[in-house]
């Protein structure tokens, strides 16, 4: 066989294997040393190409595909800093638990760490962020095909069993780069793949029916990468247990009229209050998903210490920061709502947290027809929105989004990157939403946030899009004027205010995208209705970061004075 011929099979082989393996997706960043696999990616049926010029973007699009899917992306770049680019992206995958398979093309093994242009040392260059790293053997004569088979099968396999998480491969290549198209490639047989379903044992089970008889009981829902099927509303029903949903739980939307009782969706606002705390401590708490974003509830729960806290998680790796968890269930959420539960008839103490709830409600209608701030701002967005996915910003637009969407029937899936909650590479990622999900998507997300990933937005050339991004634009990092910096004034705007003076209609010409700006509530609702024109849609939103503070703290204040009486 000619180099061609060798080259031509082993990536043939390669793109095979991942499409046998379920692999469908692929983004690839441009590059010479990548060409021999971007071609075979190109001309392999059943994957779809997605092409991303910055590699940052480019891994932040994949996360967003694979967050949808639920399944690994393939990721392709090119040697050197290309691929140390990747690691924002990786390390979020890692702790979001978002199957990944990152694939870096290198230099052979004479060029590296001789100074050869475009090489650095990429063998384990995302270290313990990745859950398996290989370093590949060259395209060679006598190809070991059978070996890069398994090698693949591991790397997919261990992407997609719990913890999910991203895979690192990085395959060498020599001159000449090039492939044969019209060379066909025959499959030598793949290695079939079995997994087994887990179900609880016995003694498990009889555990969670005594502690599911209890009325003081709270289950909390996490981040979940779908929808609860119907078996766990029936579940619910009988149980009759608050449920404290997390935005990113789903359970907010596409909930019938039936079930929305259930739902305690203002917990975060509710556990500011003091009296309200000391009220409503459970005797019980089962949790299934991460720990949700709201911190009042986590201070709540280390504070509260109930007797049996469980977690149901499906990796040993159990997150608890609080160390407050009691019982560790590895096994899937779904398990739960297997377990046999007794009906029951009313429960107090969920009335309890529905009183209180309904309250705050109440109140925060009040606010909203009162006042103009970013949780106010947020929630005309929310009242809009339907038959779409919905993308949210770390810092303020979770927590305005934990405070302010409130459980609707609408149909709505909401993402955010919350595996090491930072601000970078948020506008790649609905992007990747977007093209995972093809349908309409909105990006709520800060100015500094925006600015961390603008150039993002060059997706859009590279494949059809659906997205509107509004921008909160407060001048700078918002969230510090929560926090306890904030009462320093020395240095606060130099250290956290960090006010950029940057508005971003340029930026959307720039881009060929749509624009607007907003400061009044009418203002945000009447460019969110106006049909749009082009595949994305900016509306900048200007707000004033004293006031957001002021006013939050009015809302809380009020519902406090209320929760004491």
């Amino acid at each position: 066989m000619t180099n061609r011929e060798m080259l031509t099979e082993y990536v043939s082989a390669f793109t095979h294997s991942l499409v046998h393996l379920g692999v469908e997706q692929v983004v690839i960043s441009p590059g010479s040393r990548s060409t021999p696999l971007a071609y075979a990616c190109m001309k392999q049926d059943g994957l779809e190409v997605y092409r991303q010029i910055d590699e940052r973007s480019a891994a932040y699009f994949a996360l967003g595909l694979a967050k949808v899917s639920g399944n690994p992306v393939m990721l392709l770049c090119t040697s050197g800093t290309a691929a140390a680019n990747y690691f924002p992206a990786v390390v979020e995958a890692f702790y979001a638990r978002v199957p990944l398979l990152v694939v870096t093309a290198d230099r052979p093994h004479e060029l590296r760490e001789v100074g050869a242009p475009q090489a650095i040392n990429q063998i384990n260059l995302f270290g313990s962020h990745v859950k398996w790293a290989a370093d590949l053997p060259m395209p060679e004569e006598d190809n070991r095909l059978d070996f890069l088979s398994r090698h693949l099968h591991r790397s997919v396999a261990s992407a997609k069993t719990e913890p999910k998480g991203p895979v690192h491969l990085n395959v060498p290549f020599r001159e000449p780069l090039r492939i044969d198209f019209e060379q066909t490639y025959t499959t030598r047989g793949e290695m079939a793949h079995f997994t087994g379903r887990r179900v609880l044992d016995e003694e498990t089970e009889a555990f969670l029916q005594g502690l599911l008889e209890k009325e003081r009981g709270l289950l909390i829902a996490g981040e979940m990468a779908s929808p609860v099927p119907s078996e766990f509303w029936a579940f619910a029903e009988k149980l009759q247990w608050p449920i404290l949903a997390d935005p990113l739980s789903n359970l907010r939307a596409n909930v019938k009229p039936k079930h929305q009782h259930l739902i305690i969706d203002s917990y975060d606002a509710l556990l500011k209050s003091e009296s309200f705390k000391r009220s409503a401590r459970p005797e019980a708490v089962i949790r299934f998903g991460p720990q949700p974003v709201s911190k009042p509830l986590a201070l709540f729960l280390a504070s509260a210490k109930p007797e049996a806290y469980v977690a149901f998680d499906e990796s040993p790796m159990l997150r608890d920061a609080q160390s407050v968890v009691t019982h560790h269930i590895q096994a899937p959420a779904a398990c739960l709502w297997q377990v046999p539960v007794a009906p029951k008839d009313g429960n107090a103490y969920a009335a309890e947290w529905q009183k209180a709830s309904g309250l705050f409600w109440q109140l925060a209608e009040e606010h909203c027809a009162e006042e103009v701030d970013e949780g106010v701002l947020a929630k005309v967005l929310f009242d809009q929105l339907d038959g779409c996915h919905l993308v949210v910003g770390s810092s303020m637009p979770i927590r305005d989004t934990d405070t302010f969407f409130r459980t609707t029937g609408r149909d709505i899936r909401i993402f955010a990157n919350r595996g090491a909650n930072g601000i970078d590479g948020v506008v790649s990622t609905a992007f990747g939403v977007q093209a995972a999900a093809k349908r309409p998507t909105y990006l709520l997300i800060g100015d500094l946030s925006f600015l961390h990933d603008m150039n993002g937005l060059i997706a859009s050339k590279m494949q059809d899009t659906d997205l509107t991004v509004v921008v909160m634009n407060n001048d700078g990092g918002g969230i510090f004027s929560y926090l306890p910096q904030s009462e320093e004034e020395r240095h606060f705007e130099a250290l956290f205010g960090t006010p950029t003076g940057l508005k971003f209609e340029d930026a959307a010409r720039m881009y060929g995208a749509e624009y607007s700006a907003a400061a009044t509530k009418e203002e945000l609702a009447e460019a969110l209705r106006q049909p749009k024109q082009k595949s994305v849609r900016i509306i900048e939103v200007f707000t004033d970061r004293a006031h957001n503070t002021s006013t939050h703290r009015k809302l809380w204040n009020r519902l406090n004075e209320e929760l004491g009486k």
